[in-house]
Order: C-alpha cells, then structure tokens, then sequence
C-alpha cells in the first residue's frame, strides 16, 4: 500500500479524531462527534483515500508504508 499521509498530517488527524470520539463519549457533541473515527483510522493507516483523487501526499514521493513508517 502506498503512504500518502505524512509525520505532521498523522498527528493532527489522530489528535483530532481521537478529540472528537471522546467529545462524544462525554455527550458534548452529537452522535456526529463519531465521525472522529474517519480521520483516526486515516491517521493510523497512513493512508487517506481523497488524496490520491486530489493528488495530495504528505509522506513524500513514491513512499510505501513497511513497518508503520514511510519508506521512499
């Protein structure tokens, strides 16, 4: 599989995913609050399946993902 979601990009899309999911545990947001679970998976994954249709890649050209990082 391709990586197409780099260091900073991870981070931020964890970071918001998992603020989100625990927003909606404590009942501060809606059931919506769930969708924090797209950008946590992404984040996890390294992969984000509207970059390659944007062609966006945070990880750098050509990087495979091999062990959890990104290989060029």
């Amino acid at each position: 599989m391709k990586c197409n979601v780099g260091g900073i990009d991870r981070i931020l899309r964890m970071a918001v995913g998992l603020v989100l999911i625990g927003l909606t545990l404590t009942g501060m947001v809606s059931t919506w609050g769930w969708i924090g679970i797209v950008p946590l998976a992404t984040g996890l994954f390294r992969f984000c399946p509207a970059y390659p249709l944007l062609k966006i890649n945070t990880c750098g050209t050509g990087a495979s993902c091999e062990g959890g990082r990104c290989n060029k």
